[in-house]
């Protein structure tokens, strides 16, 4: 079992601020499963319209935070760390959201294998605050070369 802190995340993902949704790494089992950890804070730029007086994540970005785990177990799996691979969605599929998650919590973001067939993984998910599930999906994507630069 391995730990990651942010500059490996880094090193995994392309990802940035604002849309570096993992903060660090709670446990990695390689071809196995991941939990990631996001500390949700008020300073989020979405709080401030999503909702006034009312702070809640928006879903989209708990999916994209468990994408963004199960990213980090695919390209630390397959060791291309640092490599530039991208991982694209392809699909998600039943998404639920059992409760909002608000400001000043520490997101456990849960991602498992549950297929990988050469450039594509599939996945189950589950956001969790203090062990309880706020959130869960299923997701595909795909590893590859980022799009080249268009020349003008």
């Amino acid at each position: 079992m391995t730990t990651l802190q942010i500059g490996h995340v880094m090193a995994a993902l392309p990802h940035r601020y604002p849309m570096l949704l993992v903060d660090r790494v709670a446990e990695l089992v390689k071809d196995e499963r991941i939990v990631a950890i996001k500390a949700v804070t008020i300073n989020e730029q979405f709080f401030q319209g999503h909702f006034p007086g009312r702070p809640i994540m928006p879903g989209v970005l708990i999916v994209e935070a468990l994408a963004q785990a199960a990213g980090i177990l695919a390209v630390e799996s397959l060791g291309l760390a640092g490599s530039g691979k991208l991982v694209y969605f392809m699909a998600i599929d039943g998404a639920k959201f059992r409760k909002p998650v608000e400001p000043g919590v520490l997101l456990h973001l849960e991602a498992e294998f549950v297929q990988k067939r050469g450039s594509v993984c599939k996945f189950a998910g589950r956001a969790k605050i203090d062990g309880q599930v706020v959130a869960e999906a299923q997701f595909t994507a795909m590893i590859a070369d980022p799009p080249k630069a268009s020349q003008a």
